[in-house]
């Protein structure tokens, strides 16, 4: 594989790794969307090498963290997750092959999404939400991590909805991204499209993502969790709406 892949590829994983820890999402977004745009690589290739990302970033953000959590809205929230995902892999696999660009602007839109879906939040509930009502964000967040590997825009609104802590929200976060990136990774796995592209960028990604998110633990921006908002919001509409830009023009 050429150093011209593996040295951006690297350097996008740093910088995403490193805001997922310190936000709670963004890894997928911001490696998906960059890495599209560049156009490093396929974006098959890419989704599973984030689902790869995502499940080394977890492992070193949430031992320890786990305590904070409401089990029953996670548990149904994954529920919700699970088979969908599978819905968006077959989806992936369709539009690879009959209608790239229409991919490209759909991946543009979930980033833009994403963005949006940080400054449109509603104000937080004063109860938490029905099992039925995380297991219908659970589906949507599926869907789109079997396409791209990225799980966040629909649970990361359905979470910041709820009258829970920050912490605790971003915690939870996490641990849907893992359950998500795992589940994608059985499936494509047992398919056989793990390949040697995938496994390479996987394994000098991997390591970098570790050291970010230990970084990102040890060492968080001197930032209030507004102007992180403001920061997430600017930076997934630049990658979302450049992509969407590029393929219309």
């Amino acid at each position: 594989m050429s150093i011209d892949v593996l040295l951006p590829f690297v350097a996008i994983a740093a910088v995403a790794g490193y805001f997922q820890t310190v936000t709670g999402f963004g890894l997928g977004m911001i490696v998906m969307g960059a890495t599209s745009g560049l156009s490093i690589t396929s974006v098959a290739s890419v989704a599973a090498v984030v689902s790869l990302m995502t499940l080394a970033n977890s492992a070193v953000a949430l031992p320890g963290k786990l305590k904070l959590l409401d089990l029953r809205a996670t548990a149904a929230t994954i529920a919700g997750i699970i088979p969908s995902i599978i819905v968006g892999v077959l989806l992936l696999d369709y539009l690879s092959h009959s209608a790239a660009s229409v991919l490209r602007i759909a991946l543009g839109l979930v980033v833009c999404y994403g963005g949006l879906s940080l400054v449109l939040r509603p104000r937080p509930r004063e109860t938490l939400s029905s099992r039925g009502s995380f297991f219908i964000s659970g589906m949507f967040s599926g869907l789109f991590g079997g396409l791209f590997g990225i799980a966040g825009p629909p649970v990361i609104y359905q979470c910041y909805r709820q009258p829970m802590s920050l912490m605790a929200i971003r915690n939870m976060l996490i641990l849907l991204f893992a359950a998500t990136s795992g589940m994608r990774t059985l499936f494509i796995g047992v398919r056989g499209q793990l390949d040697a592209e995938i496994l390479i960028l996987s394994a000098w990604a991997i390591p970098v993502v570790a050291l970010a998110t230990y970084l990102g633990r040890r060492c968080p921006p001197p930032l209030s969790a507004l102007a992180m908002r403001r920061v997430a919001f600017v930076t997934l509409m630049l990658i979302g709406g450049g992509l969407i830009a590029s393929e219309v023009l």
